[in-house]
């Protein structure tokens, strides 16, 4: 039988020999929330800075690669079978690729600081559907990344020089404050924007 303890501090111990590429990895999949928490340990004194910035600034971009690929050479043969099933008609569909052939350059940097306004996904397999050139597309999606990233990481380490400096007794109860109010503000953010956007 297996010692639970021994079990959890392999565990711990793999955690944190392989911190950066898990960062970057996680980052493919959930980054705003990643960039935070990220922040937060690194004020804890658990990541350095650079090689933290250069993990997930790869794991977000390798993001952005894989929706525009998805987006490319997928988008257009479901959309155009399936479309109708998720409020997409031919017509707006049209409308999408004629708005990214005009204004690509503004909705990247525009989507890329503000997240997407909760429809970053969409946004990214958006700009693969209309053909925006790669190139373009990784430069614009790059600069916006810094910046990004630099931000988020800066929220993280305000809550973990918040952390350091209160009680031990209040630690625990300013963890779970902390992730309640992040988690909460992605969800009603997300719940706005997606009502605001269907009443367009």
């Amino acid at each position: 039988m297996i010692d639970p303890v021994i079990l959890l501090n392999n565990i711990l111990g793999f955690a944190s020999y392989y911190r950066y590429p898990l960062i970057a990895i996680g980052t493919i999949f959930e980054g705003p929330i990643l960039m935070i928490a990220s922040g937060f340990l690194y004020r804890t004194g658990f990541f350095a800075i650079v090689p933290l910035f250069i993990a997930i600034l790869i794991g977000d971009l390798v993001g952005d690669v894989i929706w525009y690929v998805a987006g490319r050479y997928f988008a257009h043969p479901i959309l155009s079978k399936k479309g109708k099933f998720v409020g997409i008609t031919p017509e707006r569909f049209e409308k999408i690729n004629e708005l990214f052939s005009k204004y690509h350059e503004k909705i990247l940097i525009f989507s890329k600081l503000t997240l997407g306004l909760g429809f970053a996904v969409g946004i990214l397999a958006a700009a693969g559907m209309a053909k925006v050139p790669f190139k373009k597309y990784m430069i614009i999606n790059i600069i916006g990344e810094f910046f990004l990233v630099a931000v988020l990481l800066s929220v993280g380490y305000f809550f973990g020089q918040v952390y350091l400096n209160i009680s031990d007794n209040f630690k625990i109860g300013f963890l779970i404050t902390v992730a309640v109010l992040v988690l909460s503000s992605f969800y009603f953010f997300s719940r706005y924007i997606s009502k605001k956007s269907r009443e367009l």
